[in-house]
């Protein structure tokens, strides 16, 4: 059985595969253009996903591999992604 979490929920070292980007409310323009800057930046649904490095307060920003790029983001922009957990078994 797989796992579906927030990315903002994810630990150092957890790695899946991103199936869903934004909230898909599109009556509010902030998350409209968050959605977009995501997809731009590579965070598509099917991106095999990694977390690598957390900041040292709130555990802000977050740094991830996707796919072969790196990228941060912080913890707030990140619970708009939500990702399958590789290997979760519940």
């Amino acid at each position: 059985m797989s796992k579906v979490i927030k990315l903002s929920d994810a630990r150092v070292g957890d790695r899946g595969v991103i199936v869903s980007v934004g909230t898909h409310c599109h009556h509010q323009t902030e998350e409209v253009e968050l959605e977009r800057r995501l997809l731009e930046l590579g965070l598509v649904e099917g991106a095999n996903i990694e977390l690598i490095h957390e900041g040292l307060i709130g555990r802000d920003p977050m740094a991830l591999k996707v796919d072969d790029m790196r990228v941060a983001l912080r913890r707030k922009e990140a619970a708009s992604l939500s990702i399958e957990l590789a290997g979760a078994a519940e």
